[in-house]
């Protein structure tokens, strides 16, 4: 049982950790000038942080529970359509996803997706 925790959790910091790169440190002056274009303010609270802390968590528990029952492959898609795609979905149909991000974004999140899968795969074997 600890093992697959253990999993979960290292699976869990890494797409934290990639999300805060990618999010924060990389590509946060693209939502910065989009939401002011839209005359709105991107603000960065650390309630947004805990959050996205639990997101990140609630993906690897997804990916755990995916590889247990399907292929790799197939583990990976799903989640990351469920994760990743729908998210766009909605931030597009409120008008404040940037769409030129999404060069970056879909690439950077399969990667982190997969990184997430092989983690849980190595680490989550009893």
């Amino acid at each position: 049982m600890k093992r697959p925790f253990l999993a979960v959790v290292l699976a869990g910091i890494w797409i934290t950790f990639s999300e805060f790169i990618r999010n924060e440190l990389l590509f946060k002056s693209y939502w910065v000038d989009h939401y002011r274009a839209l005359d709105l303010e991107f603000n960065t609270f650390l309630i947004n942080g805990i959050f996205w802390l639990l997101w990140s968590f609630i993906l690897a528990y997804i990916i755990f529970t995916f590889l247990k029952r399907f292929s790799f492959w197939r583990s990976l898609l799903t989640a990351w359509l469920a994760a990743f795609v729908m998210m766009w979905l909605a931030l597009y149909n409120l008008q404040v996803l940037p769409l030129k991000l999404l060069l970056f974004a879909v690439p950077l999140s399969l990667l982190e997706v997969l990184v997430a899968g092989l983690l849980i795969r190595v680490f989550g074997k009893n």
